[in-house]
């Protein structure tokens, strides 16, 4: 199995290179997702929501908002 290609553009430029040319194997795109894992996650945060009451759903919300507002160092 062939690396994952670098992020400096630089070293890309040189991978994509060597690939060209057969001096290195070619990098393999990354793996499909499980599709089950896919339609679970999309149903978390819905069942999540259904399953508390709406005064604590309140106070998580008031909390997230109170810590994006935050004033940040």
């Amino acid at each position: 199995m062939a690396t994952k290609r670098p992020r400096d553009p630089i070293q890309l430029a040189h991978q994509v290179f060597l690939e060209s040319i057969g001096e290195r194997p070619k990098t393999e795109p990354p793996a499909a997702k499980n599709p089950n894992a896919v339609a679970l996650g999309a149903k978390g945060g819905a069942a999540r929501a259904a399953k508390l009451a709406p005064q604590k759903r309140s106070q998580i919300a008031a909390k997230a908002a109170k810590k994006r507002w935050e004033k940040k160092p």
